[in-house]
């Protein structure tokens, strides 16, 4: 047998090396021996290590009393270094814009804000700007006073008037009064109203320019006349349906005619087309202050047919987009650039001429011209403003033929009923043409078809132009 006690064991290593070199696999002695450690000399590669380590640490040693005496003398430096550590935190400059010139107001602007400050010499009026200006008005005295006297007699709670000769655009009058609030009338002429029944016009234009009507065109309805709800405008295929011409239609303001009309036969497209061409949803009046009309395309047949009758809420216009309108209608269809001033006069003298009639757009056919002023003439004669022209007796107030339209709608702001009239004369050559808006509440002052016969009245009798 194997003698044990001479066999050797392997355990493992107690020893360390603090470089790691150590062996992990020695041989232990017999327990008599002492156990002895012994450091590896670190040699080669390691060695060229150690002594450049010791070298940096004796060259530290050796300058920190330098160093420490250095820094107690020198000024302190920590703002400095938190200054340079803002700066190059902070955002890079941006580049300078080169500053926006403050808006010049144009002469239309400059005019319209002062026309409460106009003064009447011999029928013409006049003001001067703070700046010395004076600005010579295309207005017309006579008829500027005609109509804010009667708006102010009856205390109306809110009303404007515009005039413009269609020929050149020159504004006749232009004028607005409230009983309510004082300040409404300095932007009234160009704030937005419902359009009510006006839009009637539209309606007729876009189905006269696609020839799908004529002015005797009839077209059947059920229901009352003036209902506003299309469903009972439909009608019947059992026969005993209301029928009417499309021109007495527009005089009576008839809703079912002018509401099938817009769905049944000119239909969305084309109704569309029209609010385009008569400058709805745009700036056609560079210069002038005054808001875009708006009519935004109807989503259904259903409100289609509110639109073609004047009973959308949301379509809006301006008094002056409306004068301008019944102006350009009565111009064979050119619309032209309404002007508020003749010219100005500087202190010193120079004068400068300020009004060149512009025409803007041909906003229909002269053929659809024609016939929009045959269906217009129904509205005087035996339509909606028949009383208004006419005495108890049933003659006429004023022997010149007139081309209007009325409309009626309730609003919101200003709260009340809205009571509209467009029109121009004389039909076969006209020379005025005008658009009248009253707001009342409850309790009615005025219409104002009334406000349109006292300007007319004005324009026609009293200077002679029969």
């Amino acid at each position: 047998m194997q003698d044990l006690k001479n066999l050797s064991r392997k355990k493992p290593s107690r020893g360390f090396s603090i470089f790691g070199s150590g062996s992990n696999n020695r041989r232990f002695k017999p327990a008599a021996e002492p156990l002895r450690f012994r450091l590896a000399i670190p040699v080669g590669k390691r060695r060229q290590q150690i002594k450049l380590a010791l070298l940096f640490l004796a060259v530290v040693l050796a300058l920190a009393p330098v160093c420490a005496s250095l820094l107690r003398k020198a000024p302190p430096i920590w703002p400095q270094i938190t200054s340079w550590i803002n700066f190059h935190a902070e955002a890079p400059p941006k580049t300078v814009e080169a500053a926006i010139p403050p808006t010049v107001p144009s002469h239309f602007e400059t005019a319209g804000n002062l026309l409460g400050k106009a003064e009447n010499v011999d029928g013409q009026l006049s003001a001067v700007a703070p700046d010395g200006i004076r600005y010579n008005y295309t207005l017309l005295g006579g008829l500027q006073k005609r109509v804010h006297d009667y708006l102010a007699l009856h205390q109306v709670p809110y009303a404007v008037f515009v005039a413009i000769e269609p020929s050149t655009g020159r504004i006749l009058g232009m004028t607005s009064y409230s009983s309510v609030d004082p300040n409404w009338g300095r932007e009234a002429f160009y704030g937005l109203y419902p359009m009510a029944s006006l839009f009637k016009i539209i309606t007729a234009s876009a189905a006269l320019e696609s020839r799908k009507i004529t002015p005797g065109t009839v077209i059947e309805f059920r229901g009352n006349s003036y209902s506003e709800n299309p469903r009972y405008w439909y009608a019947s295929p059992k026969g005993r349906n209301n029928r009417m011409d499309v021109t007495h239609a527009m005089g009576k303001s008839i809703n079912p005619v002018y509401g099938r009309l817009a769905s049944d036969i000119a239909g969305r497209n084309s109704i569309m087309a029209s609010v385009d061409r008569f400058g709805f949803n745009q700036n056609i009046f560079p210069g002038i202050p005054v808001k875009s009309s708006q009519a935004a395309a109807p989503a259904s047949d259903h409100n289609l047919m509110l639109m073609g009758a004047g009973l959308d809420h949301d379509v809006k216009i301006s008094p002056l987009h409306a004068a301008v309108i019944m102006s350009a209608i009565a111009n064979n269809g050119k619309m032209m650039a309404p002007a508020l001033t003749r010219n100005s006069v500087t202190a010193g003298g120079i004068e400068e001429n300020l009004f060149v009639p512009k025409e803007l757009r041909q906003l229909v056919a002269p053929e659809t011209a024609a016939s929009l002023k045959q269906m217009l003439s129904s509205t005087v004669l035996t339509g909606t403003s028949r009383k208004a022209f006419h005495d108890r007796r049933g003659r006429p107030l004023l022997r010149v033929p007139i081309a209007a339209k009325t409309g009626s709608i309730n609003g919101t702001d200003p709260k009340g009923h809205y009571s509209w009239f467009a029109a121009f004369a004389p039909i076969d050559n006209p020379r005025i043409a005008l658009a009248a808006l009253v707001i009342n509440p409850d309790k009615w002052k005025i219409k104002a078809s009334q406000v349109g016969e006292q300007a007319l009245e004005e324009f026609f009798r009293k200077q002679g132009r029969d």
